[in-house]
């Protein structure tokens, strides 16, 4: 029973999927850093204020609506993704041109190469189909 479980859990993709969420977290830290200490601050400094929390409160009958908070969000979502982009995508995708190129590929080569996976959950999609 365990040798089963633990050929179970040394799989590759489950493997893969720890790792990925350990790194997840580990770079959500590091980008939050990013946007709360280096980015908002040098807004602050253009703006005036790190956030614009206080910009465009309206009151209306005692209760406040807060225009400004959505824009604080607004503008750190932003900045989280235009890190994410620069530091994880854009360099990704360098990377995997670069591979490319070594083993002589060219774009459109490599967008026509199936993936095998691919083909075989076709083929069982079909079959359920035919099941049906």
């Amino acid at each position: 029973m365990l040798k089963g479980f633990r050929d179970f859990i040394m799989k590759g993709n489950v493997v893969d999927l720890a790792v990925a969420v350990v790194i997840g977290a580990a770079f959500g830290a590091v980008v939050t850093a990013l946007v709360d200490n280096i980015l908002m601050p040098l807004i602050a400094a253009l703006v005036g204020s790190p956030n614009f929390d206080s910009f465009l409160l309206l009151n209306i009958n005692g209760v406040d609506i807060k225009f400004g908070v959505f824009l604080t969000a607004l503008v750190n979502f932003l900045l989280i993704a235009a890190a994410v982009y620069f530091a994880l995508v854009l360099p990704m995708q360098k990377l995997n041109e670069k591979l490319a190129a070594r083993r002589g590929l060219t774009e459109e080569e490599a967008a026509e190469e199936p993936d095998p996976q691919l083909a075989l959950l076709e083929q069982i999609r079909d079959e359920l189909k035919n099941l049906r």
